[in-house]
């Protein structure tokens, strides 16, 4: 079990500037990484047993985390020519 918390901004080193810029500018990417981050804080908190929780709830939280994680990761890798523009 790993207790690393997983902020997007460790996750994702080399879209730090695009992080930033997406959240300024796109509604949903706002959204779905303040999702992201209640869940990771959620699991984390599961992790180091501030809030424990069983293991079922654990592999759904989990599971969510991951699939934002990869929606938002998706999204930047679309904004890529963002990038170029605010790079």
């Amino acid at each position: 079990m790993s207790s690393t918390p997983h902020h997007l901004a460790e996750e994702f080193p080399e879209y730090a500037t695009l992080l930033r810029t997406l959240r300024d500018r796109d509604g949903h990417f706002h959204r779905i990484c303040g999702e992201y981050e209640e869940v990771n804080h959620t699991v984390h908190k599961a992790e180091t047993d501030i809030e424990p929780c069983d293991d079922l709830r654990m592999i759904a939280l989990r599971k969510k985390r991951m699939a934002l994680k990869d929606e938002i990761f998706g999204m930047l890798t679309r904004a890529e020519p963002l990038a170029d523009e605010i790079g």
